[in-house]
Order: C-alpha cells, then structure tokens, then sequence
C-alpha cells in the first residue's frame, strides 16, 4: 500500500474539522501510486480523496498543482477539484506532511486498455492541452532531459546489480539525448504521467484524469510520447501500432500535430522511456524502509527504450501527416 505516513484518528478528525464536508464516516489508504500518501475519505455528505504530500514533492510546487485543477476544472475537464478550508485555503498540514483535499472521482482505470480507450485518451489529453493554455503559472519540468543526469547519477553505483552492463547503456543514452533534444516545440501545461491508472473511465467513457502531480510546463508532444509508452505496448512488451494509431488520431482531431512534432516524435518516446527507467531504477534501489509499495521493474522501460531507439519515423507509430 502506498502510504508512507501514517494518521492518527485525532489527527484526521481535527483536519476535516476544518473543512465544511460533513461528518467523517470512514477512511481508507488507497494503494495505488508511490509519490504520495492517499486516503480514500466518507463523509455523510460525499466522497474524497485526501492527499498528504512526501518528500519527493517540492511543497513550492504544490500551489501551481491544485490552482491548475482548479483552472482545467472551470474550464470543464473532468479532474479532481481541490475543496477549500472554511477559512478559503487550498492546502493544509495533517501529520507533519503539506495536505489537500480534492473531490471524489467517478470511475476505475483499466487494466487492459482497448482500442477505443487510446482514442478516448488522445481526446482528453488534446483537450487538457488546449484547456491550459491559458493558466497563468509555470512550472519547469523537473524531469526533462536537464534532469536525467541527475537523477541517474543518484543510482549508477547499483545500476549493474540490476542488469549487467545498464550502467553503461544508460550513459551512452544520455549522451545522445542531451546533444539531440528537440527544442521550440508547441508547448504549454502538460500532464506528464497520464499512464492508465490516471485515467477513469466509466463503460468505454472517460469518466476524467487525476493525479497531477508531475504536472509541468513542457512540450505537447512529449506528453504524447509518454503515452505512447504507458498505453500502446502489450504486456509481452511488442508494440501495438493499432492502439499508438487509434492514440494519436484522438488526439490529432482536437489538436493537430504540427510536422516539427510529427518528426521529433520518435525521440521523445525514446526520451520518455528513459525518463520512467531512471524514476523507476531510483525507487528500486531507495524504496524507503517500512514502505508498504512494491517499486516497479525498470527493465520493462528498458526495453522500450530499446524499440524506440530503432524506430526511424513517426509512421512507425501509426501517425500519418
């Protein structure tokens, strides 16, 4: 479960007291995610999420994250929307930790993603693109390609304990990002961790998006090459080019593709693919003692990045100019 701070009832009581939602009825750790601690909340009045913030999150960052749901909120995209303290402010203190209520949303993510549920994300992320254009905060993407070095260098020492020789593979990879890295692209808020368990669906409806706390300024396409690695690969690792295909012609039908987009395509997914190996080496070297989450296998974008580094063009994922 991925709680890394506990609650006490007193705590938790004297928290919700705070907020005009009711009385408390239950509480519950939720065990999805491993930058947070989440808390399924009951009130007699309705369903919420309490989120206590960890110490991989900059609380300066906090303020930009729940101001953006507000924003995509009015303008009607279907996210959680952060509830106010009776006293008006957006984020509080529970144990020690920055912490913020959202409201409850409808819906589960899927496990196996069909087709017609890339299509519906490459809508809903084209219209996330489009909602922020006019949110007026900034956030630098701290896990751009500046940040990669970085954060690999936290993990290189015990990177051949994970795969012989990745140390090695790693370097060389970064190397040719940082000398290659596509620059002026369309660019604005983007979501940056749209993988299935951030996205609700009710039936075959996207029901919303949550979870955005990578949220960042950055270019479009990138978000796009993200969700190329988290929806269009089958649990053998192959590519299906009929989900990228059905992906990218939603997203296309809200907001076109410009052609320097359509052509840095293919190393944005090989740059996206990096980025969640090296997030995913750190936690599998550092999961905090007495964490109740099981940190995810980094070979598995490994081998993503592996096909992107030998896709030449954007046709290979199924985009057509």
């Amino acid at each position: 479960m991925a709680v890394y701070t506990e609650v006490s009832d007193e705590d938790l009581a004297a928290f919700i007291g705070t907020y005009d939602v009711g009385r408390l009825l239950s509480c519950k750790g939720i065990a999805e995610g491993v930058e947070n601690s989440n808390f399924l909340l009951q009130t007699d009045k309705a369903s919420f999420i309490l989120t206590l913030y960890e110490k991989r999150v900059n609380p300066d960052d906090l303020p930009y994250f729940l101001n953006l749901l507000e924003h995509l909120a009015r303008k009607g995209l279907s996210c959680p929307t952060p509830v106010p303290s009776r006293e008006g402010k957006l984020l509080g203190t529970l144990a020690g930790r920055p912490a913020a209520l959202v409201t409850f949303l409808e819906g589960m993510w899927v496990r196996k993603p069909r087709v017609s549920h890339c299509a519906e994300l490459g809508k809903a992320m084209a219209e996330l693109h489009l909602d922020g254009r006019d949110y007026d905060g900034y956030r630098k993407n701290a896990l751009d390609v500046t940040g990669w070095r970085p954060l690999f260098d936290q993990s290189a020492a015990g990177a051949d304990s994970v795969s012989p020789r990745l140390g090695q593979e790693i370097s060389r990879e970064l190397d040719y990002l940082e000398a290659n890295w596509p620059q002026e692209l369309p660019s604005g808020v983007i979501h940056a961790d749209l993988f299935p368990d951030n996205v609700f669906f009710l039936g075959d409806e996207l029901s919303g998006l949550i979870d955005f706390y990578f949220a960042c300024n950055d270019a479009f396409a990138y978000d796009i090459a993200i969700c190329l690695n988290a929806w269009c690969f089958e649990p053998d690792l192959s590519f299906n080019v009929t989900k990228a295909r059905a992906l990218l012609k939603g997203y296309g039908a809200v907001r076109p593709l410009t052609d320097a987009e359509y052509d840095a395509l293919p190393l944005l997914a090989r740059g996206a693919a990096l980025r969640f190996l090296l997030t995913r080496l750190y936690d599998w070297l550092s999961v905090p003692e007495g964490a109740l989450v099981t940190p995810k296998d980094p070979m598995e974008y490994l081998k993503k990045l592996r096909f992107h580094r030998n896709v030449e063009t954007a046709e290979s994922y199924g985009l057509e100019r």
